[in-house]
Formats: structure tokens, sequence, C-alpha cells
């Protein structure tokens, strides 16, 4: 048993429909890249959490998610030994979000040949 409370992305994403607000325990350059679709969303990568994690309300469910699943688990083993006894740790993180088919935000990606063409095109 890892300690901590476990909710699929499906059953998080219905929380979070609800009130429940979602913490991202990735870095930020993770976040650009893609990122959970939803209304509110607190970043606070986990190396930083220990000096952040008050910022993190006591008195609403709060979901933990990263990437995979690892280290939302550690941080929501944290958030429950500090007294957050409404946090949950999302199962599998962002991997399983997108397999069940939930929002996300993508960077939008440009075209390797347009940016190709735009960076040796030649200038008069």
């Amino acid at each position: 048993m890892n300690n901590s409370r476990d909710v699929t992305p499906t059953k998080a994403f219905a929380m979070i429909q609800k009130g429940a607000l979602l913490v991202d325990v990735r870095e930020q350059g993770e976040v650009d890249r893609k990122s959970f679709d939803v209304p509110e969303i607190l970043l606070i990568p986990l190396r930083q959490l220990e000096t952040r994690y008050k910022e993190i309300p006591t008195d609403r469910q709060v979901i933990i998610a990263c990437h995979s699943g690892s280290r939302s688990i550690m941080a929501s083993r944290f958030l429950m030994n500090q007294g957050y006894k409404k946090s949950f740790n999302m199962q599998s993180g962002l991997v399983r979000w997108v397999a069940e088919g939930l929002p996300l935000k993508e960077k939008e990606k440009q075209k390797t040949s347009l940016w190709l063409s735009q960076l040796f095109s030649k200038r008069p």
C-alpha cells in the first residue's frame, strides 16, 4: 500500500468539475509542452513542494498529478504527513489522462519544414 488515496483520471476530472483543485507537480517545461485542460491548476514542481505546500488549500479536495504517477505519489504522501486530509493521487498521471481521452492543452508545434525554410530563406 502506498499510503495515498488514489483516483483514476476520469474520477479526478469529475472531482475537478465539482470544485477540486488540480495540483501539478511536474516541471514548468513539461507543463508548457502538454498540460491538463481544466479551469484551475496550481503548478508546484515536486522539488519546490516542501517550501510551497502551504499555497495548497486545506479546505477543499486536491488532486495531485504528474506525468506518470511516481512524483504525485511522493507529493501525496508528503501532503498527508502535513495534515492534508482531502488530497488524492491521480493514478498514472498525464499518461493515463491522455489514454482516457480527457481534455489537453498542447503547445502548438510549428512544422519543421516551415521552420527550416524560414531559417534558411534568403533575404534581400
